[in-house]
């Protein structure tokens, strides 16, 4: 089964082809360059240099957040559409399931950051989820690490090491970028998902959102005022 991964849920761009498990092609881009300008051209030239064409494609796989907003709808418009059109199988992967390396013994915690000493997390044990990913202070984070006898913090760790060295100080931790050929890995042993439902998993909203609900509140009526 050949397969095509995407994942622009962060600032890097990652694609990877593979033939069942096996690795075909691979690119990351970690440079600041819109993901709408690079994804077409960079699946594009994935494509011609292994001599392939859009209908060898037999699953899209996708990571469908946590991560950057524009950078989960851009991803999985394209996912969409191209398993749409393509009429193929449509897989989405946990983000931070993709940044987590192989053969990490104990408790992982894949993280991405998201502002105000926030994270997205997640918490794995033998590539399988022990509870929820979420939207946490880091603060919470540590807190619920404390209880592992061993842990490894991987993802988007640089600005967070001196909180993690103060709290749990034999804890490791790894930076790593998103790993494509992981992703389309992992999406091979999931069941595929209905193209029209699936939408990207953000597991917080937008703070405009977050702004509008806090001044249309069902106690403080305030939309239905100016109505």
């Amino acid at each position: 089964m050949k397969v095509l991964s995407i994942d622009t849920s962060s600032q890097a761009l990652a694609l990877a082809i593979l033939d069942d498990t096996r690795l075909l092609a691979e690119m990351t881009l970690t440079i600041k360059k819109n993901h709408s300008i690079t994804l077409m051209p960079a699946i594009e030239f994935l494509m011609t240099s292994l001599d392939l064409m859009p209908k060898d494609l037999e699953r899209i796989v996708v990571a469908e957040g946590p991560g950057s907003y524009t950078g989960l709808r851009m991803a999985v418009a394209t996912a969409k559409t191209l398993a749409h059109t393509l009429k193929i199988d449509l897989v989405g992967v946990s983000s931070l399931q993709a940044l987590i390396p192989e053969e990490v013994a104990g408790l992982v915690v894949p993280i991405m950051d998201a502002r105000r000493n926030h994270v997205y997390a997640g918490f794995y044990e033998n590539c399988r989820a022990v509870a929820p990913e979420a939207h946490l202070s880091f603060e919470e984070v540590l807190e619920r690490a404390k209880k592992a006898t061993t842990v490894t913090f991987v993802g988007e760790v640089t600005g967070f090491v001196e909180q993690i060295k103060a709290s749990l100080p034999k804890a490791s931790w790894q930076e790593t970028l998103p790993n494509a050929y992981h992703l389309g890995r992992l999406g091979l042993e999931l069941p595929p998902v209905s193209i029209h439902d699936f939408v990207p998993n953000y597991l917080k909203r937008v703070e405009a959102e977050e702004n509008w609900l806090k001044d249309h509140t069902e106690d403080g009526q305030s939309y239905i005022k100016r109505l």
